[in-house]
């Protein structure tokens, strides 16, 4: 029980805007080093105009941040949302980017207010819904199909496939093509990224030097080396090859130009619904789990309400679809970055909002000077990160079974599109669960018998605990929120499965920092599917009589 004198969670952000504004600033600051030249990266490989990534930014630092209750989240446009952005101006403009691109913006508002929509439904439990091991999956394919587009910039050549494998296979050829001057800036870029990763890991001050602002120091000049500016032609090793300003980023003369509106005809198509879908559910999803891995981050261990969230992301996605932007999500990388920076609360989303504001209003021409070829080697960084090989390592070690969903739902992704890779990953893992003995109707309606004591309550669980109907066994256990001790009794479970297992994890935590105490016990006659400690349980055959289940 707080005492009347102790300022409650929604309470002390408020303070904190006051009070931490300077380390707020600094963080802000730069956060808008990183953002920027990512913000323009991921705009032109979504097949926007480069300019639109900077909008969703700034409408997700100046005016959303005062609507969610994520207080350490940067919110703007997201590398996972590119495959879904890409691909609705290729389909919507059949043909014509710049019309696919106002149609693409039509699905982002209409997304939008289905988040809205979400929100106004306390939908941010959704984020407890998606088994882990195929959301990594999502993740994994969106980061290979990166990589397999922005090889192709990186190394200065158009490619002609368009379908992720494809582009994959025509990398040797590529390579075999590359135009010298833009693969150098690339190559360059792509060492200084990955060099400073594992160089930061021994050397503590390069932490506080964002990666992005060393590639651009060095990019920028490369780029004025060779003249970028100028269309022109140079010859190395007997080859002749031409290098322009189609190799820079490019800008309007000033904000208010950018600024473009919906195209709304074909937005009760069907290409447009499942856009539209992919939007508001990929992205809700990515931003919510997102919210909640920057809350397991934060020094001072506050909660955030990932309905208001949700809300704040809802409204900026309107806002931006509205005026020709990016959608947006709480984005992790940079979000974790503003952390690492000292930020302290919300100020810093804002100071990251209004400095790219303000440097794309006043220094548009300063824009004008980066290399593609930077910004495809930054995105590139990102996608290795998302699909790296200790990824997988990691799922393995989890268990056999999370690693074949994860693998599963990634070809699956990269055969067909994120909506058929998330769903058929989902339709396996409940398979699994069926073979593993889980009852069928047991699946989404979990079985549980209360049994309260003088100094809490036990929760006897049967049948199955697993991913898909975790949310009602979580909602049974917030209605205990005032009970000191709450007991998880899976003794009568035939499986508990590796969500459920880490989501418990991460409320007993919550738990103890409230000040009370989540047990779990039963589980010592059910046998691991791996050695980790957060892997499924299995219910060992005759070990519980046929009546109790």
């Amino acid at each position: 029980m707080q005492s009347p004198s102790t300022p409650s969670p929604e309470q002390r952000p408020s303070q904190a805007d006051t009070s931490t504004w300077k380390s707020d600033l600094v963080s802000g600051f730069l956060v808008f080093l990183i953002a920027l030249p990512l913000c323009l990266g991921i705009a032109m490989a979504s097949g926007f105009p480069p300019v639109s990534g900077i909008l969703t930014a700034v409408v997700g630092g100046v005016l959303a941040s005062w609507l969610g209750s994520a207080r350490l989240t940067i919110k703007g446009p997201a590398a996972g949302l590119i495959v879904i952005a890409i691909g609705a101006v290729q389909e919507l403009g059949q043909g014509d980017m710049s019309l696919g691109y106002r149609r693409a913006l039509a699905t982002i508002v209409v997304a939008a207010v289905i988040q809205i929509v979400f929100a106004l439904m306390r939908a941010g439990k959704l984020g407890d819904f998606f088994p882990s091991s195929v959301v990594h999956g999502m993740l994994a394919a969106i980061g290979v199909i990166i990589c397999s587009k922005q090889a192709h910039t990186l190394l200065g050549v158009a490619p002609k496939s368009k379908e992720p494998l494809a582009l994959l296979g025509e990398i040797p050829q590529s390579l075999a093509r590359m135009n010298p001057e833009i693969a150098l800036i690339g190559v360059i870029s792509l060492v200084l990224l990955f060099g400073h990763m594992a160089l930061s890991k021994q050397v503590a001050f390069l932490k506080r030097v964002p990666a992005p602002l060393l590639v651009l120091l060095v990019a920028v000049p490369l780029g004025l080396y060779f003249d970028l500016d100028h269309e022109h032609t140079f010859t190395f090793s007997q080859s002749v090859y031409s290098v322009g300003p189609n190799f820079l980023v490019n800008l309007p003369g000033n904000l208010l130009s950018a600024v473009t509106f919906p195209d709304f005809s074909v937005v009760t198509s069907g290409a447009s619904l499942k856009y539209i879908v992919m939007f508001a559910l990929v992205g809700s999803i990515e931003s919510l789990l997102s919210a909640k891995a920057v809350d397991m981050l934060d020094p001072q261990k506050r909660r955030s309400d990932l309905d208001k969230d949700l809300l704040a992301t809802g409204v900026g996605n309107l806002i931006a679809g509205l005026i020709g932007g990016l959608p947006m999500i709480s984005e992790i990388v940079r979000s974790s970055a503003n952390i690492g920076y000292g930020a302290k609360s919300r100020l810093s989303n804002f100071f990251h909002g209004l400095f790219l504001l303000l440097f794309v209003t006043f220094a548009p021409m300063l824009i004008h000077r980066i290399p593609l070829a930077a910004l495809a080697a930054m995105l590139i960084f990102t996608g290795v990160r998302l699909a790296s090989p200790s990824e997988f390592v990691k799922t393995f070690r989890i268990g056999v079974d999370q690693l074949t969903i994860f693998s599963f739902t990634l070809v699956v992704t990269l055969a067909t599109d994120l909506l058929v890779g998330v769903a058929a990953g989902i339709v396996l893992k409940l398979v699994m669960h069926l073979l593993n003995g889980a009852p069928f109707g047991g699946l989404f309606r979990p079985v549980i018998e209360e049994h309260p004591h003088a100094e809490g309550v036990v929760l006897r669980v049967r049948q199955a605990a697993v991913f898909s109907n975790y949310l009602k066994l979580k909602k049974q256990i917030s209605r205990h929120a005032h009970a000191k001790h709450v007991e998880l009794d899976f003794e009568h479970a035939r499986l508990v499965d590796h969500t459920v297992m880490e989501r418990l994890h991460e409320l007993e935590d919550e738990f103890a920092r409230a000040g009370r105490h989540l047990r779990i016990r039963g589980l010592e006659q059910h046998r691991g599917l791996s050695a980790h400690p957060l892997a499924a349980r299995k219910k060992l055959p005759g070990t519980t009589p046929i009546g109790a289940q």
